[in-house]
């Protein structure tokens, strides 16, 4: 069947070829983790407040951190009730968005590395530099907050 395939394939791309791809396997990790966060966000619902992980800083000492009420707020917004996912964390879209333009990002680029491998040094720069500003704005507030806490 490889045979086959590396002789019939018109674009010279072999699936042995692509497994050997650490950027690809990257990605395809990365695309995982976000499919598995929402998930995680779209599973437990925000009506009945069953979800098993909770914030440990708020059980210690009994006030809320920056990131309180985030799974709610991700949950709300799957289900469109974005005005109540702001009440329940004022950053909830602002990280959502960052879990979907990054699996976007990781299918899209995944799919330019394969098309057009003579742009794959600039592909990953670009992916690189792109996805840190993005994160960094992304998660800003977060960091403000660490950095209080000092």
């Amino acid at each position: 069947m490889t045979l086959w395939f590396r002789k019939n394939n018109p674009n010279g791309i072999s699936f042995t070829r692509l497994k050997n791809e650490p950027y690809l396997i990257i990605n395809i990790v990365f695309a995982g983790v976000i499919v598995l966060i929402l998930a995680y966000s779209g599973l437990f619902s925000p009506d009945k407040n069953n979800y098993p992980v909770v914030c440990i800083h708020e059980k210690l000492t009994g006030e809320p951190c920056v990131s309180c009420g985030l799974s709610h707020s991700m949950s709300l917004i799957l289900r469109g009730r974005i005005e109540e996912a702001y009440d329940w964390n004022i950053y909830g879209m602002r990280v959502f968005l960052f879990f979907a333009a990054q699996l976007f990002m990781r299918i899209l680029f995944s799919r330019m590395y394969i098309v057009y491998p003579e742009l794959r040094k600039y592909l990953i720069t670009y992916d690189i530099a792109g996805s840190v500003l993005m994160f960094t704005l992304t998660f800003w507030p977060y960091f403000i907050n660490i950095l209080r806490g000092l």
